[in-house]
C-alpha cells in the first residue's frame, strides 16, 4: 500500500515546492516594484524641492535688484536736488521711431491725479520708473466667473471716499503675477486686470496688479509698462499735468 503511495506523496511534494517557490518570486517582484516606486518619488520630491529652492533664489535676486535698483535712484535724485537740478526719468525706446516719438513725449511729475477704468474719480498715482508692472489699492475683492471667464469685482481705495455700489470696478482676470516683497521671504500670487487709464492727454490701457496697499501713501502705482514711449517723468515735481488742466 506504501509503495502505491509513494508517486503520489512525491509529486505532492514536488507540487508544494513549485508553489512555494513561485508564491516566493511573486512576493520578491512585488517587494522589487514597490521599492522603485518609493525610489521614484523620493527622486521626483528632490527634483521638485531642488527646482523650487531655485525659483525662490530667483525671486529673491529680483527682489534685491528691484530694491537696489530704488536706493540707486534715490541717491541720484538727492545728489541732483543738492546740485539745484531737478531730475527728469526718460524711459528707454526700442527703436528711432519711439525716439523720435520720447522726444514729443508728456512730462509727468513724481504725483499726478488720474482716472481709473469707469469708476469717474481722480486718485493720486505715484510714477514710479523703478517699477516695471502698475498696481492698485484693491479691496473688498471678489473673484468670480462670467461667460466661462475669471472675473474679479473690487473698490479701489484712496483711504477717503465712501466705498459703495456706485464705485466698484469688475474686469476680467487676464493671468496671475508671483511678486516676492523685499521685507517677505515667501511669494503672493496676485491677480492681473487691464484697466483704461486716463491722465493728462494720455488715455490708454495698461495692466495692474491687485493688491492690498493701504500701507501706502498713493492708492495708484503707475509703472514704466505705461509710460514707456508717452512720457517723461520730473521727480522733483508733482501735479503737472493738473496743473495745466486747471489752468485751461
Amino acid at each position: 500500500m506504501l509503495i502505491k503511495l509513494a508517486p503520489v506523496i512525491a509529486i505532492t511534494l514536488v507540487s508544494g515546492c513549485t508553489l512555494t517557490n513561485s508564491e516566493q518570486y511573486h512576493q520578491e517582484t512585488l517587494a522589487a516594484i514597490q521599492a522603485s516606486e518609493t525610489n521614484s518619488a523620493q527622486r521626483f520630491d528632490q527634483i521638485h524641492a531642488q527646482m523650487s529652492d531655485k525659483d525662490n533664489q530667483i525671486s529673491t535676486l529680483t527682489a534685491k535688484v528691484d530694491s537696489l535698483s530704488s536706493e540707486v535712484r534715490k541717491l541720484r535724485q538727492q545728489t541732483l536736488v543738492q546740485a539745484g537740478k531737478p531730475r527728469v526719468d526718460h524711459i528707454p525706446s526700442a527703436s528711432t521711431k519711439t525716439q523720435a516719438h520720447s522726444t514729443r513725449a508728456l512730462m509727468l511729475g513724481e504725483i499726478e491725479k488720474v482716472v481709473i477704468g469707469s469708476v469717474e474719480q481722480k486718485f493720486d498715482a505715484r510714477i514710479d520708473t523703478g517699477s516695471e508692472t502698475s498696481s492698485l489699492n484693491a479691496v473688498d475683492v471678489e473673484e468670480f466667473e462670467r461667460n466661462g471667464k475669471n472675473w474679479i469685482r473690487f473698490h479701489l481705495s484712496d483711504g477717503i471716499t465712501p466705498l459703495d455700489d456706485n464705485n466698484w470696478i469688475e474686469a476680467p482676470i487676464i493671468r496671475y503675477a508671483k511678486i516676492r516683497q523685499a521685507t517677505n521671504c515667501q511669494l503672493e500670487r496676485r491677480p492681473v486686470v487691464e484697466l483704461w487709464v486716463r491722465l493728462g492727454k494720455i488715455h490708454e490701457k495698461t495692466q495692474f496688479t491687485l493688491a492690498d496697499r493701504s500701507q501706502m501713501i498713493h492708492p495708484v502705482l503707475l509703472g514704466r509698462d505705461f509710460i514707456r514711449d508717452i512720457a517723461v517723468v520730473d521727480v522733483s515735481k508733482k501735479y503737472i499735468q493738473t496743473e495745466l488742466e486747471q489752468k485751461k
